[in-house]
């Protein structure tokens, strides 16, 4: 390599250094004594509340400038009104990112009514965890096994929030793919009020549920044996899952496992979505990204994650964008099916 280009490749090196130095420098004194919302498009109580006060504890101290964040729940429409608010109304100047759920980028690739968003526009920062999607039923309900619901000879009453929600959509599939018998009763706000319905035996059980978040926000129910996961709808079975059955390996038919993988298994790694809305400078964006991949790594957070019984398995935010667009590449079979199964 002769001289000149080595010399260009340092003075290079050194402009990116510089732009960087630049970058934090701005970000300091843009964030120094801000506020940054998580706008939590559901209900106080459930998971994504959860991960998300967590994440608004430890997550100013990554941020250049040591901004405080607050939790900010906006609920309705099974997570529509809050994700449609980022979209269409929140200011696209950083300091409001969004916690929404995956199944809505999947309302949009079906053309559901409702979607005022395109997925593709989002600028998004990360997830903290790939969702494990579960079945959970109570005790009274007498099904403690897939094999069980497979043969109940009556539907099985499962609640659920509106279409758009994983609790709906994915009972909706599995009945589809694998037959379950079912009885959909949606309307609750949340999946908060759900399990009042399950420990009140209004319902038998719950869909749509991700492992990580049915292990804290039913932690004492799992260890007195009131409730018990009898599906896991994931590609392969959790390490704390052994002995669950996995839909995929109830599946019938090959289309039913193309159904499986588009609206269960590829929603799950986009499942617990944060970003901010379109427009946000990308540089904001950048420094927001590397800041929750910091606080994905950071000790205390760990540790209080840890105690909480809350899962980490972070996904990068260029992550989330990839497979999000991903989406809109489908088997048109199979986004028929879903666009007839969750009309």
């Amino acid at each position: 390599m002769g001289f000149d280009k080595r010399l260009g490749i340092f003075f290079l090196a050194l402009a990116m250094v510089y732009g960087l130095a630049i970058s934090i420098g701005y970000a300091q004194d843009f964030y120094r004594g801000k506020n940054i919302r998580i706008v939590v498009a559901t209900t106080p109580g459930g998971g994504f509340d959860a991960y998300s006060r967590m994440i608004a504890r430890h997550m100013g101290k990554h941020v250049p400038g040591n901004p405080s964040f607050v939790v900010e729940n906006m609920p309705g429409a099974a997570f529509m009104i809050g994700t449609n608010y980022l979209y269409r109304q929140a200011k696209p100047d950083g300091l409001t990112m969004g916690n929404w759920i995956g199944n809505l980028v999947v309302h949009q690739v079906i053309g559901k009514p409702g979607v005022e968003f395109d997925a593709r526009r989002f600028e998004y920062i990360g997830a903290p965890v790939k969702n494990h999607d579960t079945c959970v039923m109570s005790k009274t309900s007498g099904i403690d096994s897939a094999q069980k619901w497979l043969s109940s000879p009556t539907p099985v009453k499962m609640g659920a929030t509106p279409p758009g929600s994983s609790a709906y959509d994915n009972v909706a599939i599995l009945k589809e793919a694998l037959g379950v018998p079912v009885q959909i009763v949606s309307g609750y706000k949340g999946t908060a009020e759900i399990r009042l319905a399950v420990a009140s035996n209004e319902v038998s059980g719950i869909c749509g549920l991700a492992w990580a978040s049915t292990k804290v926000t039913w932690r004492k129910e799992l260890e007195a044996g009131d409730i018990k996961v009898v599906l896991q709808n994931a590609a392969s079975p959790h390490a704390e899952l052994p002995e669950v059955a996995t839909s995929v390996s109830l599946a019938k038919t090959d289309f039913g496992k193309k159904l499986l993988q588009l609206g269960l298994h590829d929603v799950g790694a986009i499942t617990y979505i944060y970003s901010f809305p379109p427009g946000t400078p990308k540089e904001r964006t950048q420094i927001l990204r590397r800041a929750f991949q910091d606080t994905m790594k950071d000790p205390e957070f760990i540790a209080e994650a840890k105690k909480g019984n809350f899962e980490l398995t972070p996904v990068a935010g260029e992550e989330l964008e990839r497979v999000v667009n991903g989406f809109f590449k489908a088997d048109p079979a199979v986004v028929n099916k879903l666009r007839e199964l969750l009309k």
